[in-house]
């Protein structure tokens, strides 16, 4: 049986580059025929989004924004997934048109994302195969089947492997455990919290799940302590790194360096507040922490540099386990630093823009510090060589894109930690 799920895993690098960025023009075009989109990208010349520079020349659609213009649809009596979504119903604005939806799931905010027909339609298949998941193997799934697509990425992955399911869903932990030790599952599918929680309960009440071997987790952090304490009770878990707006983007593999991104995807870690992709990782030299962007491939929710809002860097080299695509290192934090200070909203594109302004700088970071209602904002610029004025020409181009007065501490490069933040409210409260 091969460890890999097909071949696509173990392309040439090149070869696999040079199919993304083929299909790319295709993807733009379908992205442009659905109306949020078509917006977003007008003047766009689909044919030429043919590279890497093209594509980080388009703007980066936020979560943010796409909940936005849901809710200002939904308002006037309009498309629920406001205008981004290329398949529906027949009720809809322009309903008739569209391909039919197979459910329709709700995430926080609320916002609305279409599931459509396909076999593995959320690519979570190459995730459990990596997580040792096999046919014939069931699946004990605890992720939620209402609302949100969890339940469904999962189930519909699975499917793909060959393994059969129990849909366990969330709650109800005593049945859950009883059905664990009936149906003696090989496998467990859901939060890592949940599966330990699971587990401590069996020892309380001294049931024995000897037959769970193996496990694909995800939707929160997963800590190496809790990774270690499962696989002290023999039970291998992965992490799957996804979302209800993408479907699978990245997953651990076995070798436990970073995970590796899906096939059908494509990922720019840029900096955060901007468009901007960070540089590519160097052997040896710690990779820049940035926001995480995906390209989706899907025809029915056609997201083009959707900005997850996800902190990650990129590994360089390859993974020991023989697949070749690109990694990244996880999550690490949210790229959403937006605070507050003396009643006005300071945003990471603002901290952006005033770096632009001064391409002196490296790269620099805004700490906002002292007490609410007595807070003071510094803007810390790793600068080589500052020249003459440097500082105040900051603290002037600060107060005109915030409207607020800061400080400005000029640093040696590679003074700033790697860790993606632009803005850092390290204020006490009280």
């Amino acid at each position: 049986m091969s460890e890999f799920y097909d071949a696509l895993e173990t392309r040439d690098p090149e070869a696999r580059e040079a199919a993304l960025l083929a299909a790319l023009p295709a993807q733009i075009a379908r992205a442009q025929a659905a109306p949020a989109l078509a917006g977003i990208l007008r003047g766009v010349d689909a044919r030429a989004v043919t590279t890497r520079a093209a594509l980080a020349a388009l703007p980066v659609t936020r979560k943010s924004e796409l909940l936005e213009r849901q809710k200002a649809a939904r308002a006037e009596g309009g498309d629920p997934f406001g205008g981004f979504s290329a398949i529906g119903w027949a009720a809809l604005p322009a309903g008739a048109g569209r391909r039919g939806a197979r459910r329709v799931f709700q995430s926080p905010g609320p916002i609305y994302e279409p599931e459509g027909d396909g076999a593995d339609y959320w690519r979570f298949g190459r995730a459990l195969y990596a997580a040792g998941f096999r046919a014939g193997d069931l699946v004990h799934n605890s992720f939620s089947y209402h609302l949100t697509p969890a339940g469904s990425m999962m189930e519909t992955g699975a499917h793909a492997v060959g393994c059969t399911v129990f849909p366990g869903g969330v709650g109800n932990t005593e049945l859950q455990l009883q059905a664990m030790a009936e149906l003696r599952p090989q496998a467990y599918a859901g939060t890592p919290s949940f599966l330990r929680i699971a587990l401590e309960k069996a020892d309380e009440a001294g049931i024995a799940l000897p037959s769970l071997k193996k496990a694909s987790v995800g939707g929160e952090a997963f800590p190496p302590a809790l990774r270690d304490w499962l696989a002290a009770r023999g039970i291998a878990a992965y992490q799957s790194y996804g979302t209800a707006d993408l479907g699978l983007i990245a997953y651990e593999t076995a070798a436990r360096e970073g995970l590796l991104l899906d096939e059908g995807v494509i990922v720019e870690i840029v900096r955060p507040g901007t468009g901007e992709p960070v540089p590519p990782p160097k052997a040896g030299e710690a990779p820049e922490v940035g926001e995480v962007v995906v390209t989706t491939f899907n025809p029915d929710y056609p997201l083009v540099r959707f900005g997850t809002g996800d902190l990650s860097a990129m590994l360089p080299g390859r993974c020991p386990t023989g697949r070749s695509a690109a990694r990244i290192k996880g999550w690490m934090g949210r790229a959403d630093q937006t605070a507050k200070v003396r009643g006005m909203f300071v945003h990471p594109s603002q901290v952006a823009e005033v770096l632009k302004r001064h391409p002196e700088v490296a790269r620099g970071r805004l700490v906002i510090d002292g007490e609410m209602a007595n807070d003071r904002m510094t803007l810390r610029a790793e600068v080589a060589g500052a020249p003459a004025g440097l500082a105040a020409a900051l603290a002037g181009s600060l107060r005109d894109v915030t409207k607020l007065r800061g400080e400005v501490e000029i640093v040696a490069p590679g003074s700033l930690p790697n860790d993606g933040k632009v803005i850092d409210d390290v204020r006490r409260i009280g």
